[in-house]
């Protein structure tokens, strides 16, 4: 005869939505925090570097173009284009630079049961695209402020182009981040691939200004389509941008599946671990 110790536990109802919404918002705070700390520390200006420092380095690139007497050759608004250029590569670049090794460096809070490797890459992509907006944004009123630029003609095209660009940033640092938990080989390709990426990005060039032939070929690179829709959108009435918005957001999309599929994979192998 049975006795009541003998029953099977009761199952455990599952967790509703809002309640998973809940924990993984306390996750991702917790994470954010200390990504935050580790990152910056208490002292001096703090968390502030998170966009002060890419403020920095746009200033810079904007008064050696300024200094250089570009702004007197060409119709192009040199600090706008300065802006939109350097602005929008820190965002996708850092996104995946900071995401590399980044599950190798929070290996032990993968212990935790509520801890996944998607909350570790989420926070890191969460910082960057946080602070290149900021800076973004700020620098757009500051320039304004003193007259050195005129508004943005399509204030929505901005944004537009800004998210995009904040997609492709976010898809490409799933793949390098879960790609380094398979091996060490994908940080040190990453490196040299985003220097020699860079001056090909959009970034110190429009389109427009290419040969026919080699615009084909750089028009093969997601971002400098998002480049092209943010330049439109802050001073398309005195230059001729070329993008397709459809190819980037199938290409980000391409992207976020695969990153997706190697940070599930990736998540397998550390509870292998």
């Amino acid at each position: 005869m049975s006795t009541p110790t003998d029953a099977p536990a009761p199952a455990l109802p599952a967790p509703s939505l809002a309640r998973s919404l809940a924990l993984q918002r306390r996750v991702l705070h917790a994470l954010l925090m200390r990504e935050v700390i580790t990152r910056f520390g208490r002292r001096n200006l703090g968390a502030l570097w998170l966009f002060v420092e890419p403020m920095l380095f746009t200033l810079g690139v904007a008064a050696l173009w300024a200094a250089a007497g570009l702004h007197e050759r060409s119709p192009v608004p040199v600090a706008a284009f300065a802006i939109t250029g350097y602005s929008s590569v820190l965002l996708w670049r850092n996104c995946a630079t900071r995401s590399a090794m980044a599950i190798e460096a929070n290996q032990g809070l993968l212990y935790h049961r509520n801890v996944r490797v998607i909350d570790v890459l989420l926070t890191r992509i969460l910082l960057e695209v946080g602070g290149a907006t900021a800076s973004f944004v700020l620098l757009g009123l500051f320039f304004t402020w003193f007259g050195w630029i005129a508004p943005p003609e399509d204030l929505l095209e901005v944004a537009a182009g800004w998210f995009l660009l904040a997609w492709f940033g976010a898809a490409l640092a799933l793949v390098i981040g879960a790609g380094t938990a398979f091996s060490d080989v994908v940080e040190k390709l990453w490196h040299p691939a985003a220097y020699l990426l860079f001056p090909i990005s959009g970034a110190a060039f429009l389109v427009d200004w290419l040969p026919p032939n080699l615009r084909e070929v750089v028009m093969l690179l997601p971002m400098v389509h998002g480049v092209e829709i943010l330049r439109e959108g802050y001073f398309g009435s005195v230059a001729r941008l070329h993008y397709d918005a459809g190819f980037l957001a199938v290409s980000c999309l391409v992207l976020t599946y695969v990153g997706l599929a190697m940070t599930r994979h990736a998540g397998r192998k550390v509870e292998v671990r």
